[in-house]
């Protein structure tokens, strides 16, 4: 009878010996995989703590900090020591070439005064008079009003002019006979402008009678216009124009002291340069080809600009007239 009770005791103790086992084997299994990812997850961040950019092969990154969609800024391949070394030879090299041009002037200078001084001792040997600018009126003389050539190197430029040029009024110098009629009708036609500038006036008047043919008359006004106007900014122009009017008059003596003069006074006039090269084609109307040789080469010198520019046909032809040694 004791059979039946046995079963249920020991289903009974069969359930208090599972209740004292042991966590199961699969519970140990997820614990362990847990505690692994995080110790790698550790590992990974001490990669990047201790190697930081390193190589993909060792780990990936999680946190992307640049953008690949931008292009990347490039360092730059200089520093500031190597900018600045690189300015101071650049420096360098503009002073060495500042200096060796400032010794060529020196040289060039050197060589003219040397050149001036041998034309002074020719002069003086000769016994030339230099030919003298007279004043246009008692009040007021070009040599008071401006600063005077040197008369030493006038008369070895322009050899000494056999009578004294003077600058008269248009009174004085008018023709003893008086002009025509119709030459006098023929300049009355030709309109001095009226813009409040009276000394550009002055010279653009000058200018048209030069241009018409008129030459005597335009010698007159140019004289004028010089001497009122010693210090306008057209002076340049009228010293050098007033010459021409004497050497398409004919009279290249009285001409080459006026060019002779617009280049001494002031060799960086907008007109000096081409003073010298007429002066150059006065010496050579005069047939002295010495002293034209003198001109050609000291404007090639002092304005090697206009030789190989707006003068280069006048000058190579100048040159083509004479034969320097």
């Amino acid at each position: 009878m004791s059979i039946p009770f046995t079963r249920p005791l020991m289903a009974l103790s069969a359930v208090a010996v599972l209740a004292t086992m042991p966590v199961p084997a699969i519970a140990q299994d997820g614990l362990s995989e847990a505690r692994i990812r995080k110790i790698e997850a550790e590992i990974r961040a001490l990669q990047r703590k201790v190697f930081p950019g390193g190589d993909g092969r060792f780990f990936e990154p999680e946190i992307q900090t640049v953008d690949p969609s931008r292009p990347a800024i490039s360092n730059p391949s200089t520093t500031a020591i190597t900018d600045i070394l690189v300015r101071l030879d650049a420096m360098e090299a503009q002073l060495q070439r500042l200096t060796g041009q400032s010794e060529e002037n020196a040289n060039a200078l050197s060589q003219m005064e040397a050149r001036l001084a041998v034309l002074e001792q020719n002069g003086a040997a000769e016994g030339i008079a230099a030919p003298a600018i007279g004043p246009a009126a008692p009040a007021a003389t070009p040599e008071t009003d401006e600063p005077s050539a040197s008369q030493s190197n006038l008369e070895a430029m322009t050899g000494g002019a056999s009578r004294v040029t003077q600058i008269t009024s248009p009174a004085q110098s008018a023709p003893s006979g008086g002009p025509s009629a119709e030459r006098l009708a023929a300049v009355q036609e030709i309109t001095k402008p009226q813009t409040g500038d009276d000394g550009d006036d002055e010279y653009t008047y000058g200018f048209r009678l030069w241009d018409a043919g008129f030459y005597p008359e335009a010698q007159q006004q140019l004289s004028r216009f010089v001497e009122r106007f010693p210090n306008h900014w057209r002076v340049s122009y009228g010293r050098n124009l007033l010459g021409r009017a004497y050497l398409d008059d004919g009279k290249p003596d009285e001409a080459a002291p006026w060019f002779l003069r617009n280049y001494q006074i002031d060799k960086q006039g907008v007109r000096a340069g081409d003073s010298l090269l007429f002066l150059a084609e006065s010496m050579i109307a005069r047939g002295d080809t010495n002293r034209a040789c003198i001109a050609l080469a000291e404007f090639g010198e002092v304005y090697p600009a206009l030789a190989t520019g707006r003068l280069m046909e006048q000058y190579e032809a100048n040159r083509a007239r004479v034969k320097c040694g």
